[in-house]
């Protein structure tokens, strides 16, 4: 006879928490009722706390259904409640989890006549939402107003949803280049929401606001919620914006059986609109939250961890907690002042080599930086030494759109008769397209004077467009002097400053950090007395080469990360470039109140390591007047003598 047992009593318990877990993390699995805050410290099994916690609920008679699990990415939401019913040997399908997107979508589409929408809405994407931004733009556009494009509105529009600032404030704080042009974009704003309710769509952003909106609108759905989500978890909680963080207060309702669990030391995302003050505030919002916190750090050395211990120690806005190695004890990490960005690269290299030759894989080896840019000589040395490299902060240096735009220009001086690099650049004016580029192109080819003939060629351009071409022929023809002929770096500078900077600024949101790549082609540029011999050792290099420092997959590559995509990896070995003040941390926040959220960076790229670490920084910088003193970081300055080795560099 088959027997069913429909209810386990919570004392019957399968997995044997107090063995699998350490006591911090069994405390806050075994957390009973209420309000519970998760200080979950670098490397200290905060998805294992999550997962375990969903299988602890189930074991407990707690529905899957009844459990609300919100996390970052969909595919971290699956796989915690896939080890979760191999714990339990339970199926966990009823469970609500997934990204803030993904559950507003499923209510939304239950309650979509209370959000003011129609049944069957479709969902925007950013290309989509883009374009419909593009179509209003076209249709209240004044001519004499400086307009960025659809992407950068997108952006524009994003923040203000998630920070719940309006419109205006967000141009004045992050985008003052179009404060001229604010009263049009809050009507280009005005009527893509307009449109987006005639046509029955959202984007995503709309998705968490309308589910506030409803929540906040009708109290009997939201208690229904409040009652359905007996249990909710948030991952990642350091990372909410202000509209997240109001939709779970919302959801938490009378029982607010709610745990967050997050790490405020690794909060560096504000620049996507997320609020440190959720995680932060936490125990103030809800008095009677309990606080855990996850200290036992089970990824690095402990020397490593003393030097993150004492990164972190001097902010002040913080949750203070000293993180406990489990590994036995290794090296101090080095910090290695180098002469100039070109040594720092070469050092990086030579140790690498040196591991490798070690037998430590390529694999195992990261290099992390503050801005992409901050990347392209060691781009260049990895690849003049064969060592394989993969860029996870973006495309290869030489790779990127506005590099490439900048190097069209200096290509047709050199060689007018290239066809691809013309077309490139003419294409950037605006209303000038594919057909009106070939056009133009064809009287180019044809002609006996190139020069002379681009002049003539005005004749193919729109009357939209004769003001951007006519300013396009000015700067080809400056770039034809000498003076820009033997020095390449001051033709790129001209060709930024008249013209470029402007497309920037209107066609992406991240222009400040294009700029800055280009500012380093400058630097970079300055070794140079010729613009045809600068051209030809980039190609020479292979830099442009989509398939460059990249062999066989067996033999690994070394990961080249911006800080901000690092977070949440980990490797074996760790190279940290450009430790200068104005660098990292940036100039940006040297001149606000985001010293500490820099701090946090550092941080956050220390305890990628697990058993070595390199903090590098170049002592001296090339720029229009000669070479200048670059000052340490001042993160390094904080730290004690006995928290690293200085590395002394021999020129041999």
């Amino acid at each position: 006879m088959k027997k069913y047992v429909l209810h386990r009593r919570p004392s019957e318990f399968t997995v044997d928490y107090e063995h699998e877990l350490n006591p911090e993390q069994y405390g806050a699995v075994m957390h009973r009722e209420g309000p519970a805050l998760v200080l979950a410290g670098a490397g200290t099994g905060k998805t294992r706390v999550v997962t375990y916690r969903v299988a602890r609920l189930i074991e407990s008679g707690v529905r899957p259904e009844n459990i609300l699990l919100l996390t970052f990415t969909n595919k971290a939401a699956k796989e915690m409640m896939r080890r979760a019913e191999q714990l339990v040997g339970q199926n966990t399908s009823g469970l609500f989890g997934g990204t803030f997107h993904h559950i507003a979508n499923l209510i939304l589409r239950q309650h979509y006549i209370l959000a003011g929408y129609r049944q069957g809405f479709s969902i925007l994407d950013r290309e989509d939402a883009k374009d419909l931004f593009e179509s209003c733009i076209a249709e209240i556009f004044q001519k004499n107003a400086v307009l960025p494009r659809g992407t950068v509105l997108l952006e524009i529009s994003s923040l203000a949803k998630n920070t719940a600032m309006d419109i205006d404030e967000v141009i004045a704080l992050r985008f003052p280049h179009f404060m001229d042009g604010a009263e049009e974009i809050r009507k280009i704003a005005t009527l893509y929401e307009s449109k987006k309710r005639a046509l029955n769509l959202m984007d995503f952003d709309d998705l968490l606001l309308l589910w506030k909106k409803v929540f906040a609108e009708n109290d009997k759905i939201r208690e229904y919620y409040s009652l359905k989500f007996k249990y909710i978890l948030v991952d990642e909680y350091q990372d909410t914006n202000r509209l997240q963080s109001d939709v779970v207060d919302m959801v938490a309702g009378g029982e607010q059986n709610l745990m967050v669990v997050g790490d405020d030391a690794q909060s560096i995302y504000s620049f996507r609109g997320a609020a440190f003050e959720n995680i932060l505030k936490f125990p103030e919002r809800y008095s009677s939250a309990r606080i855990y916190t996850l200290t036992t750090n089970y990824r690095s050395t402990p020397e490593i961890l003393h030097l993150a211990n004492t990164i972190i120690s001097h902010n002040r806005n913080q949750f203070r907690k000293d993180l406990h190695a489990v590994l036995p004890s290794g090296g101090l990490p080095g910090v290695a002042p180098l002469k100039d960005v070109f040594q720092e690269a070469e050092f990086a290299a030579s140790v690498m080599i040196d591991m490798n030759a070690d037998g430590a894989s390529f694999d195992d080896i990261a290099v992390l930086y503050r801005s992409h840019y901050q990347s392209m000589q060691l781009q260049m040395e990895l690849q003049r030494r064969g060592i394989p490299f993969e860029i996870r902060s973006g495309l290869k240096f030489f790779e990127q759109a506005h590099i490439k735009d900048v190097l069209s220009y200096l290509k047709v001086i050199t060689n007018p008769f290239d066809e691809i690099a013309w077309k490139r650049i003419l294409k950037l004016i605006k209303g000038i397209g594919n057909i009106s580029a070939a056009k133009i192109w064809d009287a180019i080819r044809t002609a006996a004077n190139p020069a002379e003939a681009i002049q003539e060629a005005g004749r193919h351009v729109s009357k939209k467009s004769v003001d951007g071409f006519n300013t396009f022929l000015d700067v080809i023809g400056e770039l034809r002097a000498e003076r820009y002929l033997t020095a390449p770096s001051a033709a790129v500078d001209h060709i930024l400053r008249h013209g470029y900077e402007d497309h920037l600024y209107n066609t992406y949101p991240n222009a400040e950090m294009r700029i800055e790549d280009i500012e380093q082609l400058i630097r970079f540029a300055l070794r140079y007395d010729s613009l045809e011999v600068f051209l030809s050792e980039l190609a020479l290099q292979g830099v442009s080469d989509p398939d460059s420092g990249e062999t066989e997959e067996a033999e690994g590559r070394v990961i080249l990360s911006t800080v901000h995509q690092a977070k949440g990896l980990e490797w074996s070995t760790v190279f940290i470039l450009g430790m200068n003040d104005g660098r990292f941390p940036s100039a940006k926040s040297l001149k606000s109140d985001e010293e500490e959220e820099e701090r946090r960076l550092f941080y956050v790229a220390a305890t990628r390591a697990r058993e070595s670490l390199f903090i590098c920084y170049p002592i001296m910088s090339e720029d229009w007047n000669g070479m200048g003193f670059l000052r340490p970081s001042r993160f390094i300055k904080e730290l004690p003598q006995d928290s690293f080795e200085e590395i002394r560099v021999e020129v041999v």
